[in-house]
C-alpha cells in the first residue's frame, strides 16, 4: 500500500482557471491514471470535445457541479430519419455523483456553475495514448483525427490515410488555442477560444 497527500502531487496549469495535480506518478500506479481537477467557473477540463478508443474514463465530483457533453457519430446512435449528423447530449453530474464515458466516446466537460468545479478523473489503462478529435482529415475527409502531442508541437494524424498536419493559429484573429466543441446545431466544429470562430474543420498549417 501506498498513501499520498493530494499536495504532494505534482501541480501543473493546463489552461487559464484550470489547476491539476497528477497523482498517477506519486502513487506510482501501474494500470489506472489518477488526477485532481480544480476548475474555476466558465472554464473547462482540458483537451475539448475528445474520444479515448483505447481508454474508459470517469469522473468523480467532490465539489461543485460538472457539466459535460457527449457526440455520437451518424450511423451510431443517431436519429431514426438520418437527418442528425450525430446524437448530441449534455448531462450536468452534481457533487457526490460521477460519470463514466466508454472507449471511443467523445466528450468534454467544463464548469458552467458560480463556484470552482472539483472533481477526480480516473482512466483505464493509464496510457490511453490515442486521442481523438471528431474533425475531419483536412486530406482525405476521415472522420476524425489522431492528435500526437508527442513531438516539438502538436499534430494531427489521420488514421485512414495517415496525413500528418500542423494546427494553424486562427484564420480570422490569429489566437492560437482552438478547440474541438459542439456548434449550436451539435455538429463538431473547432472553435477560437479568442474570438469565438467556427470551423468545420481545423486550420491546419500549409
Amino acid at each position: 500500500m501506498k498513501r499520498v497527500s493530494i499536495g504532494e502531487a505534482n501541480r501543473t496549469l493546463p489552461g487559464d482557471g484550470v489547476y491539476r495535480r497528477g497523482l498517477s506518478g506519486t502513487l506510482g500506479t501501474t494500470d489506472v491514471a489518477i488526477n485532481r481537477y480544480r476548475i474555476a467557473p466558465d472554464e473547462g477540463f482540458p483537451g475539448g470535445l475528445h474520444a479515448h478508443p483505447d481508454q474508459e474514463e470517469v469522473f468523480v465530483v467532490l465539489e461543485g457541479e460538472a457539466t459535460f457533453e457527449t457526440w455520437v457519430p451518424r450511423g451510431e446512435g443517431s436519429g431514426a430519419d438520418g437527418d442528425v449528423p450525430g446524437g448530441a447530449d449534455e448531462v450536468a453530474v452534481a457533487a457526490g455523483e460521477a460519470a463514466r464515458f466508454a472507449p471511443g466516446e467523445f466528450q468534454s466537460g467544463r464548469n458552467e456553475a458560480d463556484s470552482d468545479l472539483v472533481a477526480l478523473a480516473v482512466g483505464a489503462p493509464r496510457d490511453g495514448g490515442d486521442v481523438r478529435l471528431p474533425l475531419p482529415c483536412p486530406d482525405c475527409g476521415h472522420g476524425d483525427v489522431r492528435l500526437d502531442a508527442g513531438g516539438e508541437e502538436f499534430t494531427f494524424i489521420c488514421p485512414d490515410c495517415s496525413a500528418e498536419r500542423v494546427p494553424a493559429p486562427c484564420p480570422d484573429c490569429g489566437h492560437d488555442d482552438l478547440r474541438a466543441t459542439l456548434s449550436e446545431r451539435d455538429r463538431p466544429v473547432a472553435r477560437c477560444w479568442g474570438c469565438g470562430a467556427e470551423f468545420e474543420s481545423a486550420p491546419v498549417r500549409d
